[in-house]
């Protein structure tokens, strides 16, 4: 079951890539760049390393920021890759083996240091990520499901082109998301098109 939803994210990713960039193979983007980025900003969602001022956790946020990670870490080991099936096999294989957690921080800068020293993605640091929030990986596969719809649908209205709106009412779309996802079914008929929609209908109302 692990591996099949790791493939299944896999051909998701896929597919997002492609909607980017139809020969986004060829273009050799750097994927593990945005792993370290993410970092910074799962860092500052998740709080307490800044001694000088007061932080609080918000969990779904990073929750949201692991999801990122993932989704360019899943980039980074299909870019060669025509078949994702032995990706899948060795990223459950790592999340079954994960190193030893060193505390969410500094596991969070082994990921960090992975990625801007050899380029890599260590997949199993995320499963010591969510623990520490309370999360496991069918929170991950959900949540990645949902990130996916949105970035499909920022796609669709304008992202890349500029036009796109982030802010709906006040706040960002990831925040809507997470509303909508908490009120959304798993075992909604068919998931993907009823988030997109429920997107759909508070996009044109709060952002027009």
């Amino acid at each position: 079951m692990l591996e099949e939803k790791i493939l299944e994210m896999l051909q998701m990713q896929v597919e997002m890539n492609a909607r980017v960039d139809a020969d986004w193979r060829a273009r050799g983007r750097e994927w593990y760049r945005a792993i370290w980025i993410e970092c910074a900003e799962l860092m500052d969602h998740y709080g307490g390393w800044k001694w000088w001022k007061t932080a609080a956790c918000d969990p779904e946020q990073v929750l949201l920021e692991i999801v990122d990670i993932w989704h360019f870490g899943l980039s980074l080991r299909i870019t060669a890759e025509h078949d994702p099936r032995p990706a899948a096999q060795a990223l459950a294989a790592e999340w079954c083996n994960p190193p030893p957690s060193v505390g969410f921080l500094r596991d969070v800068e082994h990921l960090a240091a992975a990625a801007l020293r050899e380029q890599a993605f260590e997949a199993g640091r995320l499963r010591h990520l969510l623990a520490d929030i309370g999360r496991d990986f069918d929170d991950l596969h959900r949540a990645y499901v949902g990130k996916n719809v949105l970035n499909f649908f920022r796609q669709d209205h304008g992202y890349r082109a500029g036009s796109y709106r982030k802010i709906w009412a006040g706040r960002e779309d990831n925040e809507h998301l997470v509303e909508i996802l908490a009120g959304l079914p798993a075992d909604t008929p068919n998931f993907r098109q009823a988030l997109y929609a429920a997107l759909g209908a508070r996009y044109p109302l709060t952002a027009a």
